[in-house]
C-alpha cells in the first residue's frame, strides 16, 4: 500500500514542480505554450494518482466516476484560465473588456468549484482516515494555492495567501 502511496506522491510532486518551475521561469516550456495533449496528459496522471492513492474499496468505486468527471473539468478549466491569460496580456485589452473576462471566468470557476464539492462530498464520507489525510494531499487539481477547497484543510496556508 506505502509503496503505491509513495509513487502516487512521487509522480504528483514531480509534475507540480515542473510545472511551478514553468511558471516562475515564464519560459517556452510553461503551461502557455502547453498543447492540449500535454495538459491532458499531466490531468490524467493527477486523476490516476489520486485514485491509485486512495485505494478505494469496491463500495467506494461508486462515487469515483462523479468525482473525476468534475474534478478533470475543474483541472481543464484552470488551464484554460492560463492560456485565456497569457494571450490576453499580449493583446491590447481595455479595462472594462478585461474586467468582463475575469468576472465571466470567476463565475464559471465558482460554478465548476460546487460541482466538484458536490462530487466529492459522497466520496469523501465514504473514505476511512488514512484516506481522508490521502485524499487532502493528492487532490490538488488546481495547484497548490487551491487545497482550501477540500475539507478538512482550511486555514493551512488558505487565509495565508489571500
Amino acid at each position: 500500500m506505502w509503496k503505491t502511496v509513495l509513487a502516487a506522491t512521487a509522480a504528483v510532486a514531480i509534475a507540480g514542480s515542473s510545472l511551478v518551475y514553468a511558471q516562475q521561469r515564464g519560459d517556452a516550456i510553461g503551461p502557455h505554450h502547453w498543447s492540449a495533449e500535454d495538459i491532458s496528459a499531466f490531468i490524467d496522471a493527477r486523476v490516476a494518482a489520486l485514485k491509485a492513492g486512495l485505494e478505494l474499496t469496491a463500495d467506494q468505486q461508486k462515487n469515483w466516476p462523479a468525482f473525476e468527471q468534475a474534478y478533470r473539468d475543474v483541472a481543464k478549466l484552470r488551464a484554460e484560465h492560463f492560456k485565456a491569460r497569457h494571450e490576453q496580456r499580449s493583446q491590447s485589452v481595455n479595462p472594462i473588456e478585461r474586467q468582463q473576462k475575469r468576472a465571466d471566468a470567476l463565475n464559471a470557476h465558482g460554478a465548476a468549484l460546487k460541482r466538484l464539492a458536490d462530487a466529492a462530498s459522497p466520496l469523501y464520507q465514504s473514505l476511512d482516515d488514512g484516506q481522508k489525510r490521502r485524499f487532502v494531499m493528492l487532490a490538488r487539481p488546481l495547484g497548490h494555492h487551491h487545497h482550501e477547497h477540500f475539507e478538512g484543510h482550511r486555514g493551512h496556508g488558505a487565509d495565508q495567501e489571500r
